[in-house]
């Protein structure tokens, strides 16, 4: 056994990022100290602050991580959990690098992490370590609209990225960009439209993008198009669950849903927002009336499907699994859910795998729009709605001259609206989420590679490349 591995096999999360880079970098030809210099982690910092907690005072432990400077500001989320460690903090640094370079995110990669259970830690002291936090990092430069902006991920949302904010803001005082040194805010606070379910639909966005591909629905043995698809989805968190709203609206068939206490499973489908209420309601997904429960989640990745979804933990589908999973496209909206052994055995039965360095860069996409806005200062839409709305309203009135014909009021209601913030928003997402798909496949193609993993991979790092040479780092 390697000693990269653990018991059941699987790597550690930061080690199959590395095999991924190692296969990819059979595609460049670069000196190999390039390679290794866009490979490691620029910066890491480890912190430990005393934080009062009631009547005692707790020792929190938290990290920052940049891994590449080639763009700047760095971007990344922080995540609130017992499991945060340094490994894992850089492997999400490092795949925030791959997939902002993917979908031409000007950012560098990075990554943060409080070791808490939210859970078990009451607002208002979740307000003291946080506030806490953001000091910590401005006191060693680790914040700011030009040098790294955080952004929500697990176990943080809207209401820690106003905290951050506005310790920010206090400490900066006079800084007209200090809205910018933070995404995934209220929209009350300089958040944009539509950055809660940016990463869901942007996973929606690229799978359906295939599912246009005949060549490649054909190799799989699928029809062309999203309609009458089966999927199944774990993890109902933010991103599992506006991704199975997104594929429910389209006419896909979501016939299983799986968490941690279980999956529940209806082969002519489920309502999606019916089940998020049962969730809601009950605390557990179990028990909805109209499904059957699966008290293995595990067992939900392997039931018979079009396409899998994985939305909530890394190493998920490894290798004493993967000889069983029965889905024909796999889309990782988690980071990190195949193993690379898992990899070369679903490579070997001909599943189509859709990466996470891709596939769920809706969010850092979403969260530059954000950072755009700020920075600008003006709301997207605000200039152009009215006058887009005053020439659609003249276009109307040549038509109706012009056919001799009457449109309807709901019609004209289609037509006349200009376009709103969150339109902006998704269109620019949309069009992100397309040009990045074909570019991998265009490169998987040209270059012969085997799977689009490895392609994204080689695309990354070739941008990587282009942005050092410019700014005249490599010789």
């Amino acid at each position: 056994m390697s000693k990269n591995q653990n018991k059941t096999g699987s790597y550690s999360f930061f080690n199959c990022i590395e095999k991924n880079f190692d296969k990819a970098a059979r595609f460049i030809s670069i000196e190999k100290g390039l390679l290794e210099q866009i490979k490691a982690c620029n910066s890491v910092y480890r912190m430990h602050f005393p934080v009062k907690i009631g009547k005692e005072i707790k020792v929190i432990e938290a990290y920052r991580v940049q891994h590449s400077h080639h763009k700047l500001p760095c971007k990344g989320g922080i995540r609130y959990s017992m499991k945060v460690n340094q490994d894992e903090v850089m492997t999400l640094a490092a795949l925030m690098t791959y997939k902002c370079a993917i979908v031409d995110v000007p950012f560098g990669g990075a990554k943060g992490g409080i070791k808490i259970d939210p859970q078990t830690i009451s607002s208002e002291n979740i307000e003291k370590i946080t506030r806490r936090y953001t000091s910590e990092l401005i006191k060693k430069n680790f914040i700011g609209p030009g040098i790294d902006v955080p952004a929500p991920d697990y176990g943080t949302g809207e209401r820690e990225m106003s905290w951050i904010f506005d310790t920010f803001l206090s400490l900066r005082s006079g800084d007209v960009d200090a809205l910018a040194c933070v995404t995934g805010k209220p929209v009350s606070q300089g958040g944009v439209r539509g950055r809660k379910e940016a990463t869901g639909l942007g996973v929606f966005y690229g799978i359906r993008e295939l599912c246009h591909v005949k060549e490649d629905m054909y190799s799989v043995g699928l029809d062309v198009g999203l309609v009458g698809k089966k999927i199944i989805i774990q993890g109902l968190g933010n991103v599992g669950y506006h991704a199975a709203s997104f594929f429910h609206e389209s006419g896909a068939i979501i016939i299983a849903l799986a968490e941690r206490e279980g999956a529940i499973y209806n082969e002519k489908g489920l309502n999606v927002s019916k089940v998020f209420l049962h969730l809601k309601n009950n605390g557990s997904i179990l028990n909805f009336p109209e499904a059957t429960n699966i008290e293995n989640t595990e067992k939900a990745l392997e039931l018979e499907c079009d396409i899998l979804i994985p939305a909530a933990l890394e190493n998920v589908i490894h290798k004493n699994n993967a000889n069983r999973i029965k889905a024909k496209i796999i889309g990782e909206a988690a980071n990190g859910p195949i193993t690379p052994e898992a990899d070369e055995i679903l490579d070997k039965k001909g599943v189509i795998i859709v990466p996470d360095i891709y596939l769920n860069a809706g969010g850092v996409t979403v969260s530059y729009f954000e950072w755009l806005k700020n920075l600008s200062h003006v709301r997207y839409g605000r200039m152009e709605k009215k006058f887009r709305e005053n020439v659609n309203a003249e276009f109307l009135k040549v038509i109706e001259t012009v056919c001799k014909k009457k449109i309807s009021i709901e019609e004209k209601k289609m037509i006349l609206r200009g376009p709103r913030e969150i339109d902006l928003v998704r269109s620019g997402l949309e069009d992100t989420m397309i040009n990045g798909f074909h570019k991998i496949r265009d490169l998987k193609k040209s270059l012969k590679i085997e799977n689009m993993r490895t392609a994204a991979f080689v695309l990354s790092i070739n941008k990587i490349i282009d942005s050092y040479e410019k700014l005249g780092i490599f010789p």
